[in-house]
């Protein structure tokens, strides 16, 4: 037994917990809980807990069903919105098949065997993500308008309200359990809010984005408002996104630095942001997972609409923020196409190989686009070789069937249900009749 493991023991004992809840998360980034007695958790760690993987969303099929949940001890935290008395815990789970072998369906392996490719080659995959939520009335009416909880805007500053109230708490939480918040603020739309968290590598803030998500949802509870991670619940208002900034280190030096560089970005950071915007057409399907995605993508807001990079930009997918004078280890680029509903163990395997891609082939990054992209005619736009990101969820899996850089990350388990869930999603959504089509034709036809 190792040290890690003895020393959650210890702590369930010693800090009264009288409920273990095993996390992990399914195919379209959902996260699922089991709940075991203490007493069960030694053999847990020994010999997992088995369940119906066919019964979650995209873990496997009805006749390889058996599936072993193993608690990982790393992630052992305790829930403090449970209170003293409930003594509740938490631990993410990976998911492996009865013999032991890693289930090929779990998200949380597909990053690590994603950041396990980084590592052959030399680096560790850091990201950093500013998560962008509504914060809206509770008393939803499925057919009805929500409604934000305040009428704020970017930065707005109130002594006392229900959004100030709730950062402060879900901040205290997230802090209580070892996830640093480097900023948080509201955002530019009534109701909007973002929490960043500080740099960690890419699976323990994979873990984080899920914890960070219950964290939101159950102090919106306790104040009897309803938060959402919708990427465009108004179509008056923007989305909200996850920009994400990322960066590959070697060993301590941080790979995307060069002094002598004009941007300050070593060779290592071209190649990557190339691979990135290269391939960033075809993983738009789990970047922006959702029908509802393609709204926030639609243009003239802060969502990236064309496949470009620059560094004061924000039009462009990629930006590259202002390096920090004589901090090296701050290079950075923000991928600025994820949204806050995105699965991201999923999210963040794809845009690391589609980097590491760049990184391998030698890609060249192409001229900085230094005028907002979204004012350009579509000829300029071609002229300057800057593509559209896909329009809708059908274009971005139609892109997505072809590449054999998703379906090499993913795994064919992964990749052939993801397309299947998502075609069936178009088809439902192009067939329903929605309120525009009514506004709009009902009284003229």
């Amino acid at each position: 037994m190792d040290k890690q493991t003895e020393f959650v023991l210890r702590a369930i004992e010693e800090r009264d917990i009288r409920f273990v809840r095993l996390w992990f998360t399914d195919v379209l980034g959902f996260l699922k809980s089991v709940a075991i007695a203490p007493a069960e958790l030694e053999g847990a760690f020994a010999e997992g807990i088995g369940f119906d993987g066919s019964a979650i969303e995209g873990l496997a099929r009805v006749h390889e069903s058996d599936m072993v949940a193993h608690p990982d001890p790393t992630t052992f935290q305790v829930l403090p919105w449970r209170g003293a008395e409930a003594g509740t815990a938490r631990m993410f789970c990976d998911i492996k098949l009865p013999d032991g072998s890693p289930s090929y369906a779990d998200p949380r392996f597909v990053l690590k065997r994603a950041m396990r490719k980084a590592a052959d080659l030399g680096f560790s995959f850091y990201t950093h993500p500013e998560i962008e939520f509504f914060l809206l009335r509770d008393g939803l009416i499925p057919g009805q308008s929500p409604e934000p909880i305040d009428r704020g805007g970017f930065f707005d500053h109130t002594v006392t309200g229900p959004g100030s109230d709730f950062r402060r708490q879900a901040i205290t939480i997230l802090e209580q359990m070892g996830i640093s918040v480097e900023f948080s603020h509201h955002e530019g739309a009534p109701g909007q809010q973002e929490i960043d968290l500080r740099y960690a590598d890419g699976l323990s803030m994979a873990d984080n984005i899920q914890t960070f998500r219950v964290v939101v949802r159950e102090v919106a509870r306790l104040h009897d408002i309803h938060a959402t991670f919708m990427p465009k619940p108004f179509s008056e208002y923007p989305g909200s996104g996850m920009h994400t900034h990322m960066s590959l280190f070697s060993g301590d030096e941080n790979a995307f630095y060069d002094g002598a560089d004009e941007f300050h970005m070593s060779t290592i950071a071209r190649q990557f942001t190339a691979g990135v915007l290269a391939h960033s057409r075809e993983i738009s399907a789990v970047t922006n997972q959702f029908v509802n995605s393609y709204k926030r993508l639609a243009g003239f807001t802060e969502a990236p609409s064309y496949v470009c990079w620059g560094r004061n930009n924000r039009s462009a997918l990629v930006r590259v923020p202002g390096y920090k004078p004589q901090k090296g280890s701050s290079a950075r680029i923000e991928v600025r196409s994820i949204d806050s509903a995105a699965n991201p163990y999923l999210a963040y395997a794809l845009v690391l190989r589609a980097g590491l891609a760049g990184v391998e082939g030698g890609y060249e990054l192409p001229p900085e686009a230094e005028d907002d992209v979204w004012s350009l005619t579509d000829r300029e736009r071609r002229a300057l070789g800057i593509e559209p990101l896909p329009r809708n969820l059908d274009e971005a899996v139609g892109l997505m069937e072809r590449s054999e850089l998703a379906a090499d990350t993913l795994g064919e388990h992964v990749f052939d249900f993801f397309l299947r869930n998502k075609r069936a999603e178009f088809e439902d959504y192009r067939s329903r009749v929605t309120p525009f089509e009514l506004e709009r034709l009902l009284p003229v036809i």
